[in-house]
């Protein structure tokens, strides 16, 4: 037999479908088409309650968590049509190891575009550093203008690979020539900045947008994860990693192949340069990068293994802390709290002890590398100079090599600073992915967003040689098996451990299956899709679950299963652009289509038509399981948020004017006083009347309101400090003088709120530091 569910009360007459159940009467049998089945657990059994309502389903959710899982079809309504679900993105089940082949994997086009866009830059890098030789030989030290009047032929273009001149220049003086070359240098300096500035961008949006497409991966992964996963890893390891650990690898993704090639190519470029002004001295620079290139990475290695360190006892302190958080009640209530510190103590100091070692040791590598990048411009000015004196190189070579060496540091240390990042990177890489890949993933395809209905199940639960193991082999379950029919109601009944919780665990497949088979209306339950367990199966456990954002959310929770309706389109072009841009960006980093912004309210499934009636649906629920008193005292202590409601805060105003009215009418304007700001209100305090509100502001609080130097300032202004004085001597005195005999448990303490027993020495020595001094010569 059904159970009874009393009526919701309600005004409004439902649609009149076979659909609709929560508005039957208490006698009425639910019809076939709404009948799915729901599972409960309790401390020592468990009851499967099936052929329920469906309004009975999200009464029982609302009640025990404060949110609906009711995902069950209560009556009809206009479903949109929105459906973007063809192109949702699909992870897979094993992270790539290699970090360099996933790069290469996601970004091939984007890597080969920016690679040539690098190589395009070095021709005029090369220009950029042989042209201040040509201005120091020709203009500034005359060589080919040996008289004032003497010009020479600049910009002279000829055909490739001929002699065919195309254009035959353009003759100029020692002036000319020098102003037409140092506008040229700036032109290729402004050149090779604006090669820089695409380069920078167009790697740093790429690795951003790496970057979001692995934390995406990775959050698509642990809500793929098998339920006894999560009891292995701690909350706030695992959003540590998503959040932090990965965070280095995007400003590396960027660089994996371009930086490489960019700074080789610098670092090339200008050491063939030295090379093709002086062979010795660019022998000197080559031996010198090559000693860098070979001794710095080798002692880099070292800061491996101690970043190594320092990641994992991070992310252990990260988890700890959390512990600590959970589970502070067991630390108040076991006088824990010191062992605590201690432990965390430890835990601190082994950080600082392998941060210190990184330190010390990272400085030292950075002293050797700056020491060998300055001992070759000393070779330069030493050999180099001693060669000029003897003229076997002129001085606008010399110029030129130590102008180019002067580029060629720093391409080397940034190299090499890639070549340790590159390692670090994928170490934390190699890492997260360890953590994230797990046996026995749900498979994605059960997890594919699905905007239809999903009908009713319909048939039988056959449980058949059910078997369930927990991580340590020990047997929960062993060859259980029961068959049912809808509308009948099971209780499985055990003490702890028994078996009677897993088991209905088991049928909302919140732990794995170790043999047997569950299925439901014929299908194996373990490949229903969660379109369909998750709005078909209703489970309520001893532990619920309410997310940090409004009540109304948490209750409509259920409800949002896949984009039905688009929003509304943007009302202006910037708006559009703005949009277009965030769902291009979204496809290229490989995220779900799916807009949030979208509507995903089932209003169908809740039988009703839009939010207006959701949310008189939810107030009937909630009346209905007693709640709707909790809820309204509930919204009488919080506060109006004016940006997200505007004009909410003009509706109260218009509530409290009319509520005046009514109460005028009626003749009840006696027994409600209200404020305002003409009158003293006697039912408030002198500081709310002063006021005219009760002050929450961090700085009245900590001072007290009186105390605020703005508060005194209007109360001198005003002469009621003197007077706000004398009323507080009195009261004082009198409270001193009735209660200085009383006990202190004495009941007459209860008829006074504004005076407690221990205030009583308060009151004395104040009244004793007074004396009978007035107003001006009391003591501060």
């Amino acid at each position: 037999m059904a159970p009874r569910w009393p009526k919701p009360r309600s005004t409004r007459s439902p649609p009149r479908s076979e659909k609709s159940t929560c508005r039957s009467t208490a006698r009425r049998q639910p019809p076939a088409s709404s009948r799915n089945f729901a599972v409960k657990t309790h401390t020592n059994s468990a009851i499967i309650r099936k052929s329920r309502p469906t309004c009975a389903i999200a009464l029982w959710r609302v009640s025990l968590h404060g949110r609906c899982r009711c995902g069950n079809r209560l009556g009809a309504g206009k479903r949109g049509t929105h459906s973007p679900m063809q192109d949702h993105p699909s992870v897979p089940d094993e992270m790539e190891p290699s970090l360099a082949r996933y790069i290469w994997r996601h970004t091939r086009a984007q890597q080969v575009w920016i690679l040539f866009i690098v190589l395009a830059s070095m021709p005029t890098y090369f220009l950029a550093l042989d042209l201040p030789k040509q201005i120091v030989n020709g203009p500034i030290q005359g060589r080919g203008f040996e008289t004032a009047e003497t010009t020479q032929t600049y910009l002279t273009i000829t055909a490739p690979f001929t002699d065919i001149v195309l254009y035959d220049g353009v003759q100029l003086t020692r002036t000319g020539a020098l102003a037409l070359l140092s506008a040229g240098f700036l032109l290729l300096v402004c050149i090779n900045g604006l090669f820089k500035f695409y380069i920078n961008t167009y790697k740093g949006r790429l690795g951003e947008r790496m970057l979001r497409r692995m934390r995406y991966e990775l959050v698509d992964r642990v809500l793929r994860f098998p339920i006894p996963q999560f009891r292995k890893m701690k909350a706030a390891e695992v959003s540590t990693m998503i959040k932090d650990e990965v965070e280095p690898l995007g400003g590396f993704i960027g660089d994996a192949f371009v930086l490489p090639v960019f700074l080789g190519g610098q670092a090339l470029t200008a050491l063939g340069f030295i090379l093709f002004q002086d062979l010795w001295l660019g022998m000197v620079a080559a031996g010198i990068v090559i000693v860098q290139t070979l001794f710095i990475p080798r002692l880099r290695r070292i800061l491996i293994k101690l970043a190594k360190q320092r990641q994992l006892s991070a992310r252990q302190l990260s988890g700890r802390v959390g512990e600590i958080v959970d589970g502070v009640a067991a630390v108040r209530t076991n006088d824990t709290s010191n062992w605590e510190r201690s432990e965390i103590t430890g835990r601190l100091g082994k950080i600082f002890l392998i941060r210190y070692e990184y330190y010390q040791k990272k400085f030292f590598i950075k002293f050797i590398n700056n020491f060998l990048a300055q001992v070759t411009p000393f070779l330069f000015y030493s050999i180099g100079g001693y060669l000029a004196i003897r003229g076997e190189i002129n001085i606008g070579q010399l110029v030129a090599v130590i102008a180019a060496y002067k580029d060629l540091p720093s391409p080397v240390k940034e190299l090499i600073d890639w070549d340790q990042q590159r390692v670090d990177v994928q170490v934390k890489y190699a890492q997260v992915a360890e953590q994230f890949s797990v046996d026995a993933m749900v498979d994605s395809s059960l997890q594919a967003p699905q905007s239809e209905p999903v009908p009713p199940l319909t048939g039988r639960i056959e449980v058949a040689n059910l078997a369930v193991t927990d991580d340590s082999g020990a047997k929960l379950i062993e060859r259980a098996a029961f068959s049912a029919d809808v509308g009948e109601h099971i209780g499985v009944i055990g003490g702890v451990n028994s078996g009677a919780e897993t088991f209905v665990e088991a049928l909302a497949r919140l732990v794995p299956i170790t043999s047997g088979s569950v299925q439901v209306a014929g299908r194996q339950l373990n490949n229903l899709p969660e379109a369909i367990t998750g709005r078909r199966i209703a489970y309520v456990g001893s532990d619920g679950f309410l997310a940090h954002t409004s009540l109304l959310d948490n209750i409509i929770y259920t409800l949002r299963h896949a984009p039905l309706r688009p929003r509304p389109a943007a009302e202006d072009d910037d708006a559009s652009q703005a949009r277009l841009l965030a769902q291009t960006e979204t496809l290229l980093s490989g995220n779900t289509p799916l807009d949030i912004d979208d509507d995903w309210i089932d209003y169908e499934s809740a039988g009703v038509s839009d939010m207006d009636d959701l949310i008189e649906r939810v107030l009937d629920l909630l009346a209905l399981v007693e709640m709707d008193g909790d809820i309204h005292d509930f919204g009488l202590l919080s506060s109006v948020d004016t940006e997200r409601f505007p004009e909410l805060a003009d509706s109260i105003l218009v509530a409290r004017a009319r509520m005046r009215e009514k109460l005028s009418d009626s003749g009840l304007s006696a027994h409600v006083e209200p404020f305002d700001p003409d009158r003293y209100n006697s039912e408030a305090t002198i500081a709310e009347n002063l006021f005219f509100g009760r002050a929450t502001g961090k700085e009245f609080l900590d001072a007290g309101a009186y105390a605020h130097p703005y508060a005194r300032k209007i109360l001198a202004d005003t002469g009621l400090d003197e007077k706000l004085f004398a009323i507080g001597v009195q009261i004082a005195r009198t409270m001193h003088e009735l209660f200085a005999d009383v006990s202190a448990d004495d009941p007459l303490f209860d008829q006074f709120d504004f005076f407690r027993p221990e205030d009583m020495g308060l009151y004395q020595a104040a009244l004793t530091r007074l004396g009978e001094a007035s107003f001006a010569g009391a003591p501060a």
